[in-house]
C-alpha cells in the first residue's frame, strides 16, 4: 500500500475537512478491532501479513513521528521503545523490528496500544487546535488519515487470514442478511478505439504520490469485459484442469504453482463447493466475482479464456469515464452490485482489486517527495504488478480512477480477482 502523497494547492486543503476526517478514521480503527479478542489481535498467520495490535499502533506510531514530535511544542513520545517496534519501513528514521517476527511482540499488551492511541489522538486534537499550523502540517495529517484507512483494508485481509488458519473457521462478523438472490451482471465487451489519453490523478484532489504527474499516453485500441470474472467462470477453469496445463501460466507462476500445491484459490474449499469468508465459511457465491487470485492465477485464467489481462492505462482509461460507486464494506462481503455502468462497465469499483498486466513503475517524471514519508512508493517500484479498482475492504474515499494499488505476483491474501481484455 502506497503511503506517500503530492501535496494539493494551500487553497485547496480544508482544514476543518482534514480534521472531521482524521477524527472519523481513528475511531473506525478501534471499531473494526473491537469484536476482537487480545489473542486475535496478536497473532501473525504469515510474514506479508501483520497482528492487529501492530496496525493500531503503527499508524499512531505515524502520527507521533511525523506529526507530534515535528509540530506540537512540548510533546513527549509515549514510549521511546515504541520507535523500534512500530516502525514499518522508514529506515532514515531509524532501525525496526523484523516484519515477519510481529507476531512474537507480546508486549505491550493490547490495552497499553489501546492507550498509546488515546494519547496520541489527545495530542492530535491539541496539534489540529493550534493558531497558523503550517499547510505542510495539514497535508501530513491527510496523509496520514488515508495511510490508516489503507491498515484498515490491510486489518481485514489480514485477520481474514490468521481465522482461515484457526481449526474452529470463526467469523470475523455475523453474515448480514440479504434480501433477494444476487445474480452475475451481463456479460460482454466494451470496446476503444485509439487514442491519446491522460493518466493519473488531476491535482485538485487528494492523491498518493504514485498517482501522478498525470501524463499523456498512447493506448492502442482494445476491448475491456463489461465485469470481471466470477466464482462459476473461474471454477470451469478449475475443471477444465487448468491448474494442470503448463502452457497457460507464466513460468514464475508454474514454479509457484508447485512449489506451493495451488490447485485452486484461496480460501476455496476442495470441493470447490464453499469458501471461508469473514462470516466463517460459506456456500460459494457463483456470481460473484472470483477474488484471492495472484496475478499467476489471474493471468493464467485470462490465457485460457483467449484474452489477457488490462494494462493499467486501459483501466484507467475505460475507468475514468465511469461514476464510482462502491462503499467500504465493514464485514468484508463481496456481493456484485452490477451498478458501476449501467449497460456499460460494471462493478469497477469496491468489489475486487482487479490485475492488470503493468508492471509497478513510476510515472514520466515522477520524484518521491523529500524526506522520510517519500520513501515508501519510490524504493517498491521493483517486482511488483499493479492493481486496479479497490475491493469490498477498501474506503470510499479510495475509489478513483487513478488510485494504484501494487503486489508482488505470488500474493493471494488480498481481495484481488481479475476482468479481461483483448486487443482489437
Amino acid at each position: 500500500m502506497s503511503t506517500s502523497s503530492t501535496a494539493r494547492a494551500a487553497g485547496e486543503l480544508q482544514p476543518h475537512d482534514v480534521a472531521q476526517q482524521l477524527l472519523r478514521v481513528r475511531d473506525f480503527s478501534v471499531e473494526l478491532a473491537a469484536g476482537l479478542s487480545s489473542e486475535d489481535c496478536q497473532v501473525q498467520s504469515m510474514a506479508d501479513a501483520s497482528p492487529t495490535k501492530w496496525h493500531l499502533a503503527h499508524t499512531s506510531w505515524f502520527f507521533e513521528t511525523f506529526l507530534l514530535s515535528e509540530y506540537l511544542p512540548g510533546y513527549e513520545v509515549f514510549d521511546p521503545a515504541f520507535g523500534y517496534l512500530f516502525n514499518s519501513y522508514y529506515n532514515s528514521v531509524g532501525k525496526m523490528h523484523s516484519r515477519p517476527q510481529r507476531g512474537l511482540v507480546t508486549r505491550p499488551a493490547l490495552a497499553q496500544v489501546l492507550d498509546y492511541r488515546s494519547h496520541v489522538d489527545a495530542h492530535l486534537r491539541q496539534l489540529m487546535a493550534l493558531d497558523m499550523l503550517p499547510t505542510a502540517a495539514w497535508s501530513l495529517l491527510e496523509l496520514g488519515a488515508h495511510h490508516e484507512q489503507q491498515h484498515q483494508e490491510l486489518l481485514l485481509t489480514d485477520i481474514k487470514h490468521a481465522f482461515s488458519l484457526n481449526p474452529l473457521q470463526p467469523a470475523y462478523r455475523p453474515k448480514p442478511r440479504r434480501t433477494g438472490s444476487p445474480v452475475a451482471a451481463s456479460w460482454g465487451w466494451q470496446e476503444f478505439a485509439e487514442a491519446i489519453v491522460e493518466i493519473g490523478t488531476p491535482d485538485d484532489v487528494f492523491a498518493f504520490d504514485n498517482e501522478r504527474p498525470r501524463h499523456r499516453t498512447l493506448v492502442q485500441a482494445y476491448a475491456l469485459a463489461k465485469r470481471p470474472v466470477t466464482n462459476v467462470e473461474y471454477r470451469d477453469f478449475i475443471r477444465d484442469g487448468g491448474y494442470r496445463q503448463t502452457a497457460l501460466w507464466l513460468s514464475d507462476g508454474w514454479t509457484t504453482l508447485q512449489v506451493d500445491g495451488w490447485q485452486r484459490p484461496l480460501y476455496w474449499s476442495e470441493d470447490l463447493d464453499s469458501e471461508f469468508t469473514l462470516h466463517g465459511p460459506q456456500p460459494l457465491d457463483l456470481h460473484a466475482p472470483v477474488c484471492h487470485l495472484s496475478y499467476y492465477e489471474a493471468d493464467a485464467y485470462a490465457r485460457w479464456a483467449g484474452a489477457r489481462l488490462p494494462r493499467e492505462t486501459e483501466w484507467e482509461r475505460a475507468a475514468g469515464s465511469q461514476p464510482v460507486s462502491g462503499h467500504f464494506v465493514e464485514s468484508g462481503d463481496l456481493h456484485p452490485r452490477g451498478e458501476d455502468g449501467g449497460e456499460g462497465l460494471q462493478q469497477l469499483y469496491g468489489d475486487v482489486w482487479e490485475w492488470t498486466q503493468s508492471p509497478y513503475v513510476g510515472y514520466p517524471g515522477y520524484q518521491p517527495p523529500a524526506g522520510a514519508v517519500g520513501e515508501y512508493n519510490g524504493k517498491f517500484m521493483c517486482n511488483q504488478w499493479v492493481l486496479r479498482g479497490g475491493s469490498c475492504a477498501s474506503a470510499a474515499s479510495h475509489l478513483r480512477a487513478g488510485y494504484r494499488n501494487f503486489f508482488p505476483p505470488q500474493a493471494r491474501w488480498q481481495f484481488s480477482g481479475l476482468r479481461l481484455a483483448r486487443d482489437l
